[in-house]
């Protein structure tokens, strides 16, 4: 944790204070703070700050001067579209997209994906990776997530409505490269390297797009590119992608 985020009911005047059991570990174990220690906090929601310990017992501290007056960071202008993933890297995939400040997740299905995926109790679980993920990137506010079921109304009847500048689909073996892609865009507009990046990028689970998915998304307008010679899990090529957003 980079910052502690507790949610507004659990701030009062220039007080708050910290229930949290994981949350409560971190400040005694990692951080080691003591009665008198300034915190970096943030509200849920809200602005980021800081507070110094007021008093501390094994299930509650109590925070006082309290000063929230930063604003959080920016998010990306960016929709990723990935395909629901295997139950024990998604914890780690929203963890990375909300600290580097993905706007709307969407999990799909799609034909790789497992359906026994979308029963994982993992699913329930994601306003809590979702905080992991705010706390690493000290950010406040959550992405929004949604979860799409069905692969071919969502392209066909939903898609058009979110594409606001472009769209592009990671897939190995498609003859353009991002970095040609992202080149090609500059060369025809002229606009800085931030303003011809897509607003929604589609991401497969392991085992990538089939054809069929790949050629309904290109009849809407999705370009499909590739991120090298080499074939990367989804956690890897997930921030090799995103990493064009931090230039």
């Amino acid at each position: 944790m980079n910052c502690i985020l507790l949610p507004a009911a659990s701030f009062s005047n220039k007080s708050a204070h910290i229930n949290a059991v994981a949350q409560i570990e971190h400040v005694n174990q990692v951080l080691g703070a003591k009665v008198g220690d300034t915190l970096k906090i943030g509200q849920l929601e809200g602005n980021l700050g800081t507070a110094v310990i007021a008093d501390m017992t094994p299930e509650r501290i109590d925070l006082c001067e309290v000063s929230l007056v930063t604003a959080p960071p920016p998010k990306l202008d960016l929709t990723v579209v990935l395909a629901l993933p295997r139950p024990k890297v998604l914890r780690r995939l929203i963890m990375d997209m909300t600290a580097l400040g993905v706007r709307d997740i969407i999990l799909i299905n799609s034909y790789r994906t497992q359906k026994s995926y979308w029963q994982s109790p993992m699913l329930s679980r994601l306003d809590e990776f979702i905080l992991e993920g705010l706390q690493q990137g000290v950010d406040t506010v959550a992405p929004r997530i949604s979860l799409q079921k069905r692969f071919k109304p969502f392209v066909e009847d939903e898609l058009v409505n979110l594409i606001t500048n472009r769209a592009i689909v990671a897939h190995p073996y498609a003859e353009l490269s991002f970095a040609q892609y992202v080149q090609q865009q500059l060369e025809s507009s002229e606009l800085p390297h931030r303003s011809v990046l897509p607003s929604i990028v589609f991401i497969g689970a392991e085992g990538g797009w089939i054809d069929y998915e790949v050629e309904l998304l290109a009849r809407q307008g999705c370009q499909t590119v590739h991120i090298g010679a080499r074939i990367l899990r989804t956690e890897a090529a997930v921030n090799a992608i995103l990493g064009q957003w931090l230039l």
